[in-house]
């Protein structure tokens, strides 16, 4: 299992619109996350950063990302969510949400 955690900002003035659409996720995003191999999805919000974490129990990482990003439902959600994000300053290039190491884990 691969634990994937990742930060974006968010303008104060998305966080509402945004927090109305995740509270109610449209169910073909939902199916294709869970196709992805993606469980234990969260997003957290402080302040103006977003944080994400899930756990990916998949064989392989990036042709399921690939099909997640290929699956039109899913670049609907994208349409509709990321002019609320704004990204990091020093995301690598070709990410959106930033992600980030993970230092501690313990179960």
């Amino acid at each position: 299992m691969k634990r994937v955690a990742s930060v974006i900002g968010i303008p104060l003035e998305s966080v509402q619109r945004y927090e109305e659409l995740h509270a109610a996720v449209w169910p073909a995003v939902l199916k294709q996350i869970a196709a992805s191999h993606i469980a234990n999805y969260s997003i957290y919000r402080y302040g103006e950063l977003l944080f994400s974490y899930f756990e990916y129990h998949g064989a392989d990482y990036d042709a399921d990302m690939a099909a997640m990003a290929a699956d039109p439902a899913t670049q609907e959600w994208w349409e509709v969510c990321m002019p609320l994000q704004r990204p990091v300053e020093d995301r690598q290039e070709g990410e959106w949400w930033k992600e980030i190491p993970e230092i501690f884990h313990t179960d």
